[in-house]
This record gives structure tokens, sequence and C-alpha cells, in this order.
């Protein structure tokens, strides 16, 4: 089975994929694997290049992210046409990965995809898992690990899906307003109920 952990920004949706990992459950993670798929000697790499100009490669032949970023910051047009690169990059990637792990003898396997519903992927996996926190507990979260203003950090929330939204979507919700220890519980019953081992 393939299971989609989402979540919002600062939900502790790392938190949730951490805990399966440590029981034995392999979790794929969407933004390892975007950082990847743009390595150096990586097709999407060389296409971003193609479209969008030798300047986006630095002098040692990595991404130049603060320059794309600049490019692609508030130009829908440029950042769908990024995406149209990256995003089938990273699907492919996911799946292979977890056709590997299957073909080791995991019958289950974690993606970790942050933006799940608003890259409407929901196809790539048999059950949602959404990490939850409610919205006050969100923003407090994000302004303490980033430091950012309260502004900043509603903004930054306010990009994504609401967190009420994909918890309706969900196969299964873990509420993180609580205790580690109180989520750890959530996790161990929902992983019993699914039958995973």
């Amino acid at each position: 089975m393939n299971i989609g952990l989402t979540g919002g920004i600062a939900s502790g949706k790392s938190t949730v994929a951490e805990m399966m990992r440590s029981l034995s459950i392999p979790v794929i993670d969407a933004d390892i694997i975007a950082r990847e798929v743009v390595a150096p000697g990586e097709p999407a790499l060389d296409e971003i290049v193609h479209v969008f100009g030798e300047e986006m490669r630095t002098e040692e032949g990595s991404l130049d992210r603060k320059k794309l970023g600049s490019i692609i910051f508030g130009d829908d047009e440029k950042r769908s046409k990024l995406n149209e690169i990256i995003h089938p990059a990273i699907r492919k990637r996911m799946l292979e990965d977890a056709k590997e792990y299957k073909e080791n003898g995991h019958e289950h396997v974690v993606l970790d995809i942050p933006l799940l519903f608003e890259s409407e992927l929901q196809y790539l996996v048999d059950r949602i898992l959404v990490v939850y926190v409610d919205s006050e507990t969100q923003l407090k979260r994000l302004i303490e690990r980033d430091g950012s203003s309260r502004e900043e950090a509603a903004q930054r929330i306010r990009s994504q899906m609401p967190i009420e939204e994909k918890k309706k979507l969900a196969d299964e919700v873990i509420d993180n307003t609580g205790s580690k220890e109180d989520t750890e519980i959530q996790l161990k019953t929902i992983i019993e109920k699914w039958d995973i081992h």
C-alpha cells in the first residue's frame, strides 16, 4: 500500500514521518527528491537551463536556486512552466523508489508529499494520512520555527490549501496539537487499523 502523508506547513508532518521510519516503514520524501531531480547530470536540470537560460546553472554546474527563484517569483506563467518540468520528474522518481522498496520486501511505503492535494497527486496513493493542527497553533509554530513575522507566517499558510479542507479529504487524521507521545499513540492506532506491519 502507498500511504500519502501530508499536512499544513508547521503541522508536524516531519515528526510523524520520522516516527514511521522508526517503525521500519520506508518514507519517500518529495522535498528531498525535488532537490535530487535538479542535481547536475539530471534531465530536469538540463531542461530548466534550456527553458530559463544558461545563467540558471552555477559555475559548479548545479542549479542556481536564488536566480531561478527571482525569475519565477510573482510570475505564475514561469512558475507553472517550472512545475511542468519538475513535477513529472519528482513523481517518476517517487514511484520508482516505491517500486524498489516493494521489490525489497516492504509491503507498505509512505509518500511524504507536502502539497499532495494542491498538486492533485491523490492518484499516487491508496490512503491519505493528514497531520493536523488548528490554525492558531500552526501560526505560532511557524513563527517559532522560522522566526518569521506573524504576517509572513500567515501569508505562507494562506498560500496552501486550508488545513481544515485537507482534514476533510483524509482517510485518517493525526491531531498533532498535543504532546509527541499523544501523536505517537494516534499513529500506532492508525497503523494497527490499516494493518501495517
